[in-house]
């Protein structure tokens, strides 16, 4: 909830890893060649629940249990790993596209700077370090300095540094430690001037905003009480409470602020405004952007927290404040966004409309000097304007090309700010921009080892079954797409939770292009990129939709011979796993290999563990009827065809993943191996000390990925070759 956020949904380079392999058992092929793999025996349970008068079979319930508590849960995991591994181990392309991506990573990686005082804060990897250090300047001219460097707190890389805030005047650094890519958090305090860390940590925190007080006494964070022992990484996520931490104090001592026992399925997030007045509580109760906001006055500690907005209906996000003048970005009235005020002493007055719902959404906004700096999206494309409080233009921003703008932190009454540039060919730059001037500069370009002017980003638009046009990107190297040719192809899609998939790089999609492969990315309903509607079009009942429409981009790339029959693989991730998972057994014709990554495979139980229970608000309860019946219907866990001849899979997860536990994903293959539907292998390639993505170590990121696209080039045609020979 961070006002100066313009998201990157999607991100530079994903996350996952592999382990050494072993030699390949019975029954797997060094070639394309359909033999059915020998799998591991997987014990079966007799178990059948009855729900609305449906008997619904779960007979692999036992791998739901943690593979930290499990003996018999973690000798499956070795066993499925070991088969995998030995699989992977034959895979001509595999060492050629690490060694490639190793390079295309290797180059300086910077992260928007935060200013704080005269301080300058930001991150910087400098090729091919597992996690990237945090770097202060004083003052933009000055020497870099290294403030942290998460690389030394474990020996594995696998620990991280997670979000981080400088004070206000940045005389401290709070800062997340993530560890082996749980959700959980610990927070450190750090003195910038002296490196020390102090004595002050935190425990328990998941899922929260930092805030300082304008003092710079303490800190507002967001917990959840301790879980029990042995349930850390499976135990739904309750009674969110907001805690104000004193320097200095054990946490113990730390303050409750704000708590809904009687609401025990809201979270709260706590945000202070820049003038340090106001403390806003935001609260939600799952992934909607549908918010109650709370608000106190820190400057009278003596007045009692009041509701600024009841009732959990529309989206508020705080981008500034003038006094007890807030702006807020609000889908109230404007399903497309529109930029409103609200009275914090007067919280029964009508919202002030600043910028009116235009035909693009309006995804971002901040506060920057004396303007407003507001994001839209065009066709999933960034276009960034400047207004006066007012709401009267005051120019563009001038974004440097199509692509992905992010960032523009900033505060009131100073015009500088930074953001984030980049396009599927174009690496990630930062750049320094002047409000007051126009003015723009580069802080930081990277150097990578391609020639962007040899590929080509198109976007096109294609009919789903029900005649919607959807947008999607396709990338190819020049020559590719000169030569008319059918080519293999990697179709990338997720298509949930207002989420939109707007030009990133990827150094690792990258490996695949050079090879002459092809990716085409989908902005499925679903998304955020055409407003509320297109997200209610992709969600709970019209769910199918999402189907629908990631089918019919795999129809129209072979019916336009941009992929032939055999060379088509697809990839998605968490809800994107979903994604790809239903429609492997809705279409398994169309595919020829297939990348479900820690998706949720079982809908009528992803709402009792960690964070599932929040996402109801697309996908819907189990425990109602209506809801159970659409969910059984596309679960993928639950409709696989026997029978079928279904593609070459490769499950992907990471036995710490506490956002959509592994057992969703080991339950899922443990059925794809048991039915008959083909000789094409069905693996899962399961990473330890990781979770659904954040915090993964470099390292990994390239084992995963050069075994992922190693694994569908092989099932797609795709000839690897080494790009000096």
């Amino acid at each position: 909830m961070k006002k100066s956020a313009f998201a990157l949904p999607l991100a530079a380079i994903a996350l996952s890893p592999a382990s050494a392999a072993s030699d390949a058992p019975a029954g797997i092929g060094t070639t394309s060649t359909a033999i059915r793999p020998t799998y591991p025996e997987t014990r079966r349970l007799d178990l059948v629940e009855e729900h609305f008068g449906v008997k619904v079979p779960d007979p692999y319930r036992w791998l739901e249990n943690d593979v930290r508590q499990d003996q018999a849960v973690r000798d499956w995991v070795t066993s499925q790993n070991q088969l995998t591994n030995a699989y992977l181990a034959t895979l001509p392309g595999r060492d050629i596209l690490k060694k490639r991506m190793e390079a295309l990573l290797d180059h300086d990686r910077y992260g928007t700077p935060r200013k704080a005082g005269q301080r300058y804060f930001y991150t910087w990897n400098s090729g091919l370090q597992n996690q990237s250090p945090l770097y202060v300047r004083e003052g933009l001219s000055g020497e870099q300095r290294l403030l942290l460097d998460p690389n030394a707190l474990s020996a594995d890389g696998a620990t991280a540094l997670a979000e981080w805030e400088p004070s206000p005047d940045g005389r401290y650094l709070l800062y997340a430690v993530q560890d082996g890519g749980s959700d959980w958090r610990t927070l450190h305090i750090l003195n910038v001037a002296t490196g020390e860390i102090l004595s002050d940590t935190i425990h328990w925190v998941k899922f929260s905003d930092l805030a300082w007080d304008k003092e710079e006494e303490g800190f507002f964070y967001s917990r959840f009480a301790a879980p029990a022992d042995g349930a850390a990484f499976q135990s739904t996520n309750l009674n969110q409470q907001v805690f104000y931490h004193r320097l200095g104090t054990d946490q113990s001592d730390d303050v409750l602020i704000h708590a809904t026992p009687k609401r025990p399925k809201l979270g709260h997030s706590a945000q202070v405004s820049d003038d340090g007045r106001w403390l806003l509580i935001t609260s939600a109760q799952g992934t909607d952007d549908r918010y109650e906001l709370t608000i106190a006055d820190l400057s009278d500690r003596t007045r009692k927290p009041w509701a600024l907005v009841k009732g959990l209906k529309h989206d508020w996000r705080l981008i500034g404040n003038v006094g007890a003048k807030l702006y807020f970005l609000t889908n109230k009235a404007a399903p497309r966004q529109r930029l409103v005020a609200l009275d914090a002493e007067n919280p029964a007055a009508p919202p002030v409309e600043i910028v009116p719902e235009r035909a693009e959404t309006l995804v971002g906004g901040s506060m920057v000097g004396d303007k407003i700096i507001l994001a839209y999206l065009h066709d999933a494309r960034t276009v960034a304007e400047m207004v006066n409080l007012d709401g009267s233009a005051a120019g563009d921003v001038p974004l440097p090309g199509i692509g992905t703008a992010a960032g523009f932190g900033g505060k009131g009454g100073d015009p500088e700010t930074f953001f984030a540039f980049s396009g599927f060919t174009t690496p990630t730059t930062i750049y320094r921009f002047d409000t007051a001037t126009g003015q723009i500069s580069i802080f930081a370009q990277p150097k990578v080892d391609f020639d962007p002017a040899q590929y080509v980003t198109q976007q096109i638009f294609y009919p789903s079954k029900d005649g919607t046009q959807i947008p999607m990107f396709l990338i190819r190297r020049a020559d590719v797409t000169q030569s008319g040719k059918p080519a293999p192809t990697l179709l990338y899609g997720y298509g949930g939770f207002n989420i939109s998939l707007t030009p990133g790089f990827s150094a690792t999609r990258l490996a695949w292009l050079e090879q002459g492969g092809a990716v085409a990315i989908a902005n499925l309903r679903g998304g955020g990129e055409y407003g509320r509607a297109w997200h209610d079009a992709g969600r709970l009942h019209n769910k199918q939709n999402v189907f629908d429409d990631f089918i019919a981009a795999g129809e129209f790339l072979t019916t336009q011979g941009i992929t032939g029959k055999d060379q088509l693989a697809i990839e998605g991730r968490s809800n994107g796993g979903l994604l790809v998972g239903a429609v492997l057994n809705q279409r398994p014709d169309l595919f020829a290999a297939a990348l479900p990554s820690v998706g949720v495979m079982d809908m009528l139980r992803f709402d009792r563990f960690t964070a599932g229970r929040y996402w109801v608000d697309d996908y819907g309860f189990p425990s109602k009827e209506k809801d159970f019946r659409n969910l059984l219907a596309y679960s993928p866990y639950h409709n696989i065809r026997a029978g079928g001849d279904y593609p070459a899979i490769m499950v992907v997860t990471a036995d710490t993943d506490d956002r959509v536990v592994p057992g969703h994903s080991f339950k899922y293959v443990s059925a794809l191996q048991h039915a008959a539907i083909g000789n094409r292998p069905h693996l899962i390639r399961i990473e330890t000390r990781a979770g659904h993505g954040s915090g993964k170590p470099t390292d990994k990121v390239i084992e995963e990925f050069s075994d992922m696209y190693a694994f569908i080039a092989q099932w797609t045609g795709l000839d690897i070759r080494d790009p000096g020979q």
